[in-house]
């Protein structure tokens, strides 16, 4: 039985990896590092900003440590904030399908952005308050493709004060839009939907358990079959 639906934010609900791209393209090149879209969403994609800015610094074999990660994630974050408050669209169909699904199940997100950034999205779209759980890149020591972040957002849904019943991982849905991330959801032993708002439809059948190309394509009562798969 399905029981708990955890959202990816960036790429699921709002429309903001071209502003993650941007910034980050902005902040590497200061450094003289080229970053291009194609890699970006070849390899980067489902980083946080930590593990990007420390994965394409060795890549280029410079030096790493804490406080060159630091200074290079504060250079980014208003960066993208700006970016986003000019423009961010919330995905169609995501405000409608949040909406009934929050009726029947509990939610979550498990997302690599920083919590201020997904309260930012989550409020555009008016959804904020269906979501009690969000697992931001400041909840966990591992990002995507780890399954840290969605067994981070089960064990949070698992302590909520009205929760009647423990839900297994069996018995969640991750939506998500990246390879990393559907990599981290099936680590995470969830079943997930995949959306094709970042990546091709043949790349994500290989390995999401079914891809739509739109959450208004889809209702939540139809995740149901994904966990008896």
């Amino acid at each position: 039985m399905l029981k708990a639906i955890i959202f990816d934010c960036d790429g699921v609900i709002v429309d903001s990896e071209a502003h993650h791209l941007k910034a980050f393209q902005i902040v590497l090149e200061e450094e003289g590092i080229a970053l291009s879209q194609s890699d970006y969403f070849k390899t980067y994609l489902a980083l946080d900003d930590k593990g990007l800015f420390e994965k394409i610094l060795k890549e280029n074999h410079r030096p790493v440590d804490n406080k060159i990660l630091k200074r290079l994630i504060l250079r980014k974050m208003p960066l993208y904030k700006k970016l986003s408050e000019e423009t961010l669209f919330i995905y169609p169909g995501v405000v409608e399908f949040v909406k009934k699904a929050a009726r029947k199940y509990r939610l979550a997100i498990a997302s690599g952005a920083f919590r201020g950034e997904i309260k930012a999205a989550l409020d555009k779209g008016g959804i904020r308050s269906d979501f009690p759980i969000i697992v931001s890149a400041q909840d966990v020591r591992k990002g995507k493709p780890d399954p840290e972040a969605y067994l981070t957002a089960l064990q949070k849904l698992n302590t909520i004060p009205s929760a009647k019943e423990k839900i297994h991982p069996s018995e969640c849905v991750v939506i998500e839009d990246s390879v990393h991330g559907v990599d981290a959801a099936r680590s995470a032993g969830m079943k997930c939907l995949a959306v094709t708002n970042s990546y091709p439809y043949d790349q994500l059948e290989k390995i999401a358990d079914h891809v739509i190309d739109s959450l208004a394509d889809i209702e939540p009562s139809d995740l149901e079959s994904l966990i008896n798969q």
